[in-house]
């Protein structure tokens, strides 16, 4: 079983008292219902599952179960020998959005208190921005992510006490030994291929085949673009939805890695407001994550951010090296020379930073040029930029040496990753490995939180 962080927020709230219905939402195929499946069944007698994406699909028992008395009636028909009480008996709604009633319900069945309940969403945030009928206060909703690097170290063996050893380099400002920067550097390379998705995770581990590897990604990509279909009516705009997600790894590798709104239709003239609902459903739905333009970079960073000159990231690292290098390993396990991996380094570390918590943004500036990340650093109350560089040249940053010119700006440090194991601070600049970025929300212990209430 792969070992989950979040496995021991979803404990903690089994075991509270709140009065919110803990709803994990995230991406297709990042395992939220495995890890709520493994705790429910560790923690309660009497473990209830019901998906409702497979429900309306078949016998449609709980379509009109828009009260606590029918949702109850067809509850029994399927667990009524496993229903206890709320002390001993979970029911996990999988998939709750795929009846938007329930979202509306669920505040009634936590207030009536007969069971405890815990659900999962794999499009919430599509279903919640057309769902208008949410009672506020009722849904607590946690997002859940792919692997981190982190949890990729464990799935790889990798002990506590070499974890506890980067962390405190880390802390120290100092590199680590040799033959742990090699090894924790090998095993990074292996998570740019295969990423965190789980299925891509477990047979990488049990096959070791990049062919089966890939296979798994290209899967899970064809799911997240139909996904589409069913939550978008009008045809064309699926369409334009799958064309903008196709376009995320070849904009990548362009110079400025933004979306160009002329190249999704071949339209002049149109502006980013025209795919708004595109947009949003990338982002809502969990496959893409999104850093917005920022040109004035002060705290807190989200006052300032632009919906203009959007970036789109893919959602997880491994798709996008199956995107680019298909079966060819060698750009990655062998740092060839004559590829440049500046996508792919930039991806990994959006994956990290978000997973964590972070919201993204980049410094966009027409006289000063860009800088890959700023993310909000509440302990000094100012933004910390981040460069990310793939090869020799770590030290060439002539936007960010810019961007720390600016006194306006009141940035107190900065930080470049690379992969390289020296770890020194030069002109406000620390230089470190790109592995570190695990430790950098324990950095900032009151970084944005992804539990938020409705």
């Amino acid at each position: 079983m792969l070992k989950r962080r979040i496995s021991t927020e979803i404990e903690n709230y089994l075991k509270s008292s709140s009065n919110k219905i803990l709803v994990v939402d995230g991406a297709r195929q990042i395992g939220k219902s495995y890890i709520i499946r493994h705790v429910g069944k560790s923690m309660f007698r009497n473990y209830i599952e019901i998906n409702m994406e497979r429900d309306k699909q078949n016998d449609r028992l709980f379509a009109e179960a828009k009260t606590v008395e029918s949702f109850y009636l067809s509850l029994s028909s399927i667990a009524g020998d496993r229903l206890g009480t709320k002390e001993d008996t979970l029911v996990f709604i999988d998939e709750i959005q795929a009846y938007e009633h329930l979202l509306t319900l669920v505040k009634f069945l936590m207030e009536d208190g007969r069971f405890t309940y815990v659900a999962s969403g794999s499009l919430l945030g599509v279903t919640l921005r057309k769902t208008q009928s949410v009672p506020v206060g009722s849904i607590q909703r946690l997002r859940m992510f792919p692997l981190d690097f982190e949890e990729f170290l464990w799935a790889n063996n990798v002990g506590d006490e070499t974890i506890r050893e980067m962390k405190k380099c880390h802390e120290q400002r100092i590199a680590l030994p040799d033959a742990i920067h090699r090894k924790i550097m090998d095993i990074f390379r292996r998570y740019l291929l295969v990423g965190g998705l789980p299925d891509a995770v477990n047979t990488y581990l049990s096959e070791h085949n990049i062919v089966k590897v890939r296979q798994v990604q290209n899967d899970i990509m064809e799911l997240y673009i139909s996904d589409a279909a069913k939550y978008e009516g009008e045809s064309s705009r699926k369409l334009k939805i799958q064309r903008i997600y196709d376009m995320i790894p070849s904009n990548m590798e362009n110079h400025k890695k933004r979306i160009r709104v002329k190249d999704i239709e071949g339209k002049a003239g149109k502006r980013t407001s025209d795919y708004e609902d595109e947009f949003d459903y990338l982002i809502s739905s969990g496959i893409s994550l999104d850093v917005n333009a920022i040109s004035q970079p002060t705290y807190p960073l989200v006052q300032n951010a632009g919906k203009n000159l959007l970036k789109l990231y893919l959602n997880d690292v491994g798709l996008l090296t199956a995107k680019l290098y298909r079966n060819n390993i060698k750009p990655i396990l062998e740092d060839t020379c004559s590829v440049n991996l500046g996508a792919v380094y930039e991806t990994v570390v959006a994956q990290e930073l978000r997973a964590h918590g972070f919201r993204l943004y980049y410094y966009d500036n027409k006289k000063n040029g860009e800088v890959d990340y700023l993310i909000d650093d509440t302990l000094t109350m100012s933004s910390l930029p981040i460069e990310v560089k793939s090869g020799k040249d770590y030290t060439a940053h002539s936007a960010l040496s810019k961007f720390l010119a600016i006194r306006d700006y009141h940035v107190k440090s900065a930080v470049v990753l690379s992969n390289e194991q020296s770890v020194y601070e030069k002109h406000g600049i620390t230089y470190m490995p790109i592995y570190n970025v695990m430790f950098f929300w324990q950095d900032i212990d009151l970084q944005e939180s992804e539990l938020t209430l409705f």
